[in-house]
């Protein structure tokens, strides 16, 4: 059988790239499709996420037929902001029998990483990038997620990475003790002198400028993060707003200050893909869920009132489950956020990374 190594050059090589997702995952009973609008952009460099980023993707064929793919990244903006000559190997996915072929294409975009001045590749934390599931393979996750095989972890193992950092995450199935904490919350946060206002209610601009300066500031140390344009605020917006993301998500405020941001999305399951005979449970139907609080207003509340804020609006919408979300597996700060909210681990995830020669 043989097997070569290509990178995409055009809208039709792109595209197969990116529909790659849909074959990996087409056996599974629930899931979520591929994105192709968004993902297209970055490829072509329509999208502000391709500025101040070189991108290249790469695909392993075998007699014709793509087994596998990866996008390798050298990120500008992620080594300015962290000082460190790191590359990203990105939108991974990989069919069962392509052990051989894993090995070549990642060895292949290493060799470009390097070239590019790369000492170490990243996989699965970076640019628009989850980690990879390590546990509750199944189950349909928030939509930022991933919902990997289990034959990831043996492929990139035998392709030279090793777990570099874990991650949990987080679900509350929603209960009348609950509903009366997060009550509690929202108003001593309100009491705490921060004013909560969803972003459908600050003007475009303004709520652009004061999410990204509150993200990037409450991220600034954030292992792995990398610092948002405004464009790209301003992208995902877009995208996310027919979502409800508008609706929900938060600016916090002190004396006309922003200090806080919630981003939050509602529960997209209608659009995941599911199988004869396979409904999205209540439990899956969940939102995703980040929070940023610049560093003079922490340790006043103000996490609990903007999540709570957006899980009494899911309830009163008639969720019976909410999602925390994503958390490094020592932010014991967020951690323990979630649980005063009434959450429990539901899932496990781990970032993946390799020394380059």
């Amino acid at each position: 059988m043989a097997l070569t190594i290509e990178s995409p050059a055009d809208v039709d090589e792109y595209t197969e790239f990116l529909v790659f997702f849909d074959e990996v995952y087409a056996e599974r009973a629930v899931r979520w499709p591929a994105f192709v609008s968004f993902q297209l952009p970055l490829l072509t460099g329509e999208s502000p996420f391709a500025t101040q980023r070189r991108l290249r993707p790469f695909v392993a064929r075998r007699d014709g037929r793509i087994v596998a793919r990866v996008l390798a990244v050298v990120d500008a903006t992620f080594q300015a902001h962290w000082r460190q000559p790191l590359g990203h190997l990105n939108m991974f996915e990989a069919l069962p029998d392509a052990t051989a072929a894993t090995r070549a294409l990642f060895g292949a975009a290493c060799a470009w990483l390097a070239e590019e001045g790369a000492r170490a590749a990243r996989a699965g934390f970076g640019m628009l990038e989850s980690p990879f599931a390590t546990y509750a393979y199944d189950v349909l996750p928030p939509s930022w997620l991933r919902q990997n095989p289990a034959y990831y972890h043996a492929l990139l193992a035998a392709s030279g990475f090793t777990p570099e950092r874990r991650f949990v995450d987080y679900k509350i199935e929603v209960r009348p003790e609950l509903t009366e904490r997060w009550t509690a919350a929202v108003a001593a946060g309100r009491r705490q002198g921060f004013e909560l206002r969803p972003l459908c209610e600050v003007p475009p601009a303004r709520r652009i400028a004061d999410f990204t300066t509150v993200w990037n500031e409450a991220f600034q140390r954030h292992w792995g993060q990398t610092p948002f344009s405004e464009a790209e605020v301003a992208a995902l917006i877009e995208v996310l707003a027919p979502a409800g993301m508008l609706d929900v998500s938060l600016l916090a405020y002190e004396d006309g200050v922003p200090v806080g941001v919630l981003w939050v999305v509602p529960t997209t399951a209608a659009l995941a893909s599911v199988a004869p005979g396979r409904a999205v449970a209540a439990s899956e139907r969940l939102n995703n869920l980040g929070i940023g609080v610049r560093a003079g207003a922490r340790g006043r509340g103000l996490n609990l009132a903007l999540a709570a804020h957006a899980f009494l609006e899911f309830v009163a919408q008639g969720a019976t489950h909410v999602s925390y979300t994503l958390v490094l597996d020592d932010n014991w700060p967020s951690r323990r956020t979630a649980e005063k909210l009434g959450a429990a681990v539901c899932a496990h995830y781990a970032a993946y990374a390799r020394a380059l020669a």
